[in-house]
């Protein structure tokens, strides 16, 4: 089955998408070429391991507390929460209680040159 995606207008309750429960899962809100937004969930004691992205990203927390780690550094981030991750900076997170992120990566475009 092929995920939804919103679509330009579509009003996305993120409430509604939840931390508990069997089906509690990260969601995938849009992707485009330039642009993509995830529901990111972690729960308690989870580890999404240090990695790097293809572009500028934040993270702002909407529910719960996630430890960001940064090279050898820790932040925590708590409700209402927002930081900004450069591209292709080393960044993991690790669930301080169960935790529910919006994750915004911007990707770059190759810009188009027009000949006249």
């Amino acid at each position: 089955m092929a995920l939804h995606h919103a679509q330009h207008g579509e009003i996305v309750h993120l409430s509604g998408l939840g931390v508990g429960g069997d089906d509690a899962h990260t969601t995938a809100l849009v992707k485009t070429e330039a642009f993509e937004a995830i529901h990111l969930l972690v729960h308690a004691g989870a580890v999404i391991p240090p990695h790097h992205v293809a572009g500028q990203a934040t993270l702002h927390c909407l529910r719960g507390r996630v430890h960001v780690l940064l090279g050898d550094a820790k932040a925590i981030l708590e409700i209402g929460d927002w930081m900004y991750l450069d591209r292709g900076e080393e960044h993991g997170i690790e669930g301080i209680e169960d935790g529910a992120l919006l994750l915004t990566i911007l990707f770059e475009h190759p810009t188009v040159s027009t000949v006249s």
